[in-house]
């Protein structure tokens, strides 16, 4: 049997910068399904916090930069909804006036793929051998589930973790009040969003809670740390990796 296709990895900003571990059990995954990936070091930003605060041109420039570093890879992974979205969905409006580069954009979206997405739809793998002990709920992030629409991936990759019970929160589709900026210039609305979204969680009885962007995560850990609750927050890669 052929071995796969490398990967190359487009890692988060926050995952970059704050999370790296999780950057980590990325690699650790395709190291399971002996699949070498690359990663480019002079990648940057997709674009996105640029443009969701207005900013056009810089994020133009960003996912111009984007486009050269990552269109010459077979595929594109990345362990984050949003930022897949902002490129699959975002960089077509970017460059609506500009058909040469449009093409460029088109062609790189074609081949970027959340983690998940990219595990279960493309190589067909639900089973990655990893253990966990607790009992698991899930978390669906914004982008991923309306943007790329990417549900029952990270279930079916749960459910496969040996010694895990998986339980579904109430309203796991319910946003956890993050959104990026939002978060900041809202503050107490996004406090209330994400103290329903903790409070779901404790109902589903789940000690631990999974997604697949560490934006939510960050958000939903910072709530549960401040009020001292014993729920641990993992990204799906932790889990899988494991």
């Amino acid at each position: 049997m052929p071995k796969p296709q490398p990967v190359t990895l487009f890692i988060q900003c926050l995952v970059d910068g704050l999370y790296p571990e999780v950057a980590e059990a990325v690699v650790q995954v395709f190291k399971k399904l002996n699949i070498d990936v690359d990663y480019p070091l002079d990648q940057t930003c997709c674009g996105q916090p640029a443009f969701n605060a207005g900013y056009r041109q810089e994020a133009k420039t960003a996912a111009r930069h984007f486009i050269e570093i990552f269109e010459k890879s077979h595929a594109i992974v990345c362990p984050s909804g949003s930022c897949v979205s902002m490129v699959r969905r975002h960089y077509e409006e970017l460059f609506a006036k500009e058909p040469r580069w449009q093409a460029r954009a088109d062609a790189v979206a074609a081949k970027t793929y959340e983690l998940t997405e990219y595990l279960v739809d493309v190589l067909g793998v639900t089973d990655l051998g990893a253990r966990y002990d607790g009992t698991v709920t899930y978390h669906d992030s914004c982008h991923l589930l309306r943007v790329i629409g990417v549900q029952q991936q990270p279930r079916q990759l749960i459910r496969y973790v040996k010694n895990t019970q998986f339980v579904e929160m109430p309203d796991s589709d319910q946003c956890c009040g993050f959104g990026g900026s939002f978060a900041f210039k809202y503050g107490d609305i996004s406090t209330a969003m994400v103290a329903e979204k903790v409070k779901n969680i404790q109902t589903s009885g789940a000690d631990t809670v999974v997604g697949c962007d560490m934006g939510c995560l960050m958000n939903i850990q910072g709530y549960i740390n401040r009020n001292n609750l014993p729920i641990k927050t993992l990204h799906i890669a932790q889990l899988l990796s494991g």
